[in-house]
């Protein structure tokens, strides 16, 4: 498995994970004294070193609105059930998380780069399957750091990969017109965002029937 992300933040929990800190971190978590006023401290400093980045990432995940980690993110005030910052944070099951990935890091590859980048490097590959999950059209800006990409150029691509593949996507009437143009299959699947609202998104690939095939059973 390989997993490519462009942002430097959440590359850096990654590579941590991956590349020999995972128990570091996984520990740290779990014996991290979470308050107001150390998570203030950790945000607001600049990371020396790839590790603090990592944890100051997770924990940025965790205790801020939505887990969104784009600039201008606020903390959680009321959070679930009124536990403010603590709403999301589950150390011993964070450090479970963890420590699971580190158990399967002999079979994860890791890249920090451009998603589009990477498919076309790979496109040849017909023994090669791809998830692929871009920022959305709307709400990607409110979201994620790197918002802006080239949605014409994703689906160009995608339509020259030789393996298969499965995108997800907001539901927007843009996403629609590409995937019509590249003769691609969609469904629409239920979702819940920030506010827990019910909305749909879109599933993307060149066969769903799966899909249409579950939801009928």
């Amino acid at each position: 498995m390989t997993l490519v992300e462009l942002d430097k933040d959440v590359a850096a929990l990654w590579q941590v994970i991956l590349n020999g800190e995972g128990g570091r971190l996984a520990n740290h978590v779990a014996d991290f004294e979470l308050s107001l006023e150390a998570v203030k401290a950790i945000l607001a400093a600049h990371p020396t070193s790839l590790y603090e980045r990592a944890f100051a990432t997770l924990l940025r995940n965790r205790v801020q609105r939505g887990g969104i980690l784009a600039p201008g993110a606020s903390l959680m005030k009321a959070g679930e059930n009124g536990r403010g910052i603590a709403s999301r944070w589950y150390p011993e099951t964070l450090q479970r998380r963890i420590l699971a990935i580190v158990s399967l890091k002999d079979r994860i590859t890791f890249v920090q780069g451009d998603g589009i980048d990477y498919l076309c490097l790979q496109a040849d590959r017909p023994d090669v399957a791809y998830f692929i999950d871009p920022p959305y059209t709307v709400a990607g800006r409110r979201l994620y750091a790197h918002s802006a990409i080239d949605h014409e150029a994703l689906f160009r691509v995608a339509a020259t990969l030789r393996g298969d593949f499965l995108m997800t996507y907001d539901n927007a009437p843009e996403i629609r017109r590409l995937a019509a143009k590249h003769g691609f299959d969609t469904e629409e699947i239920a979702m819940k965002n920030t506010h827990h609202a019910q909305e749909t998104e879109l599933l993307i690939g060149r066969d769903l029937s799966w899909a249409r095939a579950k939801d009928a059973g």
